[in-house]
């Protein structure tokens, strides 16, 4: 079947959302397409004891900011899965689930969506399909040998849902490091195999971590204040919200019993290898973090606060560079090195070297074709829940101004 719309949105997570509750407000023809439900990568690419690393005040989503009991506490998956569906029920987002776009195309006076329910006309398209839909390996992924089984983070459900034995965790952004403690404290043998990541404190002079980030304007960093384009893919500071929020890092894991090693660098004769750069990586990451408690530095010099945050020393472990798979018994291996763009399927070259939407407060070269919730779209927030709704509004006044 073929039917038309004035306006598409591609992904009924936060941003497409976002964009639908300002477009009804305006009164916007418009629909939104899923390929499953309504928030489906919250409800389906996280595991179950799955919770928000920022606190449930940092929910500022357009017509549903959290306004419930317990503003500094971190929402599980299902209570913040039924925050997004109950808020797109309330302002009726027409939203068509379980309906995959393949391709994104134009003819002479449209845009053309090859969906799994028939093709779709648009004069208007918004991607809000997410700014990392493929997960990314590291080189020599493939080298792990049978029987260890390999799965991705956002496949892993809880401890009895993987084969029994030691666990190396190949990735330490944030859900890795709580994928080590979590398996850890079931009593795993748990090997973290360490990336350059940022840490912070999860409590800083009484305030949450996210209270600093907010009010030291950290988040409102754009992308020409970046290094450079790669920066893109430097991970959020190591923390956790768990069990009401804690510190969850490099220091805190090999406290606790989790083993450090170095970069993956492959596996073979019944071993798998790892760099010899554990205290380089640790050191960058100590980099990172002072890099980002000079805006905490600042904020506290503008309004005469206490500094509140002293880095500790070097952190020196002796890292082994092998681990005998069957000696450990090594019965898994997770994968939970990052994510890249995946845009494949939209069929106009408005794309950076790297995979992301080349956009202008979303929008792109191509008339007509927006792009929301990509991480650092215009700012650090643009992708998060405390500030896509910015995002939202400016590209669906843009959509309005445009429609007249």
């Amino acid at each position: 079947m073929t039917s038309g719309v004035d306006v598409a949105i591609i992904g009924a997570g936060q941003a497409g959302l976002a964009t639908s509750w300002y477009l009804t407000q305006a009164n916007v023809d418009h629909v939104v397409l899923d390929a499953g439900r309504v928030a489906e990568t919250w409800r389906t690419r996280r595991w179950d004891s799955f919770c928000l690393v920022t606190p449930n005040w940092s929910v500022k989503l357009p017509g549903a900011e959290y306004a419930g009991p317990e503003p500094d506490g971190f929402m599980a998956r299902a209570e913040l899965v039924a925050h997004i569906q109950g808020w797109a029920d309330e302002f009726h987002a027409p939203v068509q689930e379980n309906c995959a776009v393949a391709a994104l195309d134009a003819d002479s006076k449209n845009f053309v969506l090859t969906t799994s329910s028939g093709k779709i006309r648009a004069r208007k398209v918004v991607v809000a399909s997410g700014g990392y839909q493929r997960a990314h390996l590291p080189a020599n992924a493939n080298q792990i040998p049978d029987p260890v089984i390999q799965i991705l983070a956002e496949d892993y459900t809880n401890p009895g849902g993987i084969p029994p034995g030691a666990v190396i965790i190949v990735g330490s952004g944030q859900t890795g490091c709580q994928l080590a403690e979590e398996l850890h404290e079931s009593g795993r043998k748990v090997f973290l195999s360490c990336g350059k990541c940022p840490w912070a404190p999860r409590r800083l002079g009484g305030n949450d971590l996210v209270w600093w980030v907010v009010e030291s304007g950290f988040w409102d960093r754009t992308p020409d204040q970046l290094p450079s384009p790669f920066a893109r893919l430097t991970g959020n500071p190591q923390t956790t919200g768990r069990g009401g929020g804690h510190d969850l890092n490099y220091r805190t894991l090999h406290a606790m019993g989790v083993e450090l090693v170095g970069r993956y660098e492959g596996a073979g004769d019944g071993k798998v290898h790892f760099a010899d750069d554990l205290t380089e990586t640790i050191d960058a990451g100590d980099t990172m973090s002072a890099n980002f408690k000079k805006w905490i530095d600042a904020l506290c010099e503008r309004r005469a606060l206490d500094l509140p945050w002293e880095m500790p020393p070097p952190m020196r472990v002796a890292a082994r560079t092998e681990v005998d798979i069957a000696q450990e018994g090594i019965g898994t291996v997770i994968w939970t090195s990052g994510y890249r763009p995946a845009y494949g399927w939209v069929h106009f070259p408005v794309f950076d070297d790297m995979g992301f939407p080349i956009q202008q407060d979303g929008r792109s070269s191509v008339a007509g074709l927006y792009f929301m919730g990509v991480h650092f779209q215009r700012k650090a927030k643009s992708a998060v829940l405390y500030g896509v709704g910015e995002d939202a509004e400016l590209v669906a006044q843009h959509i309005v101004d445009n429609s007249r």
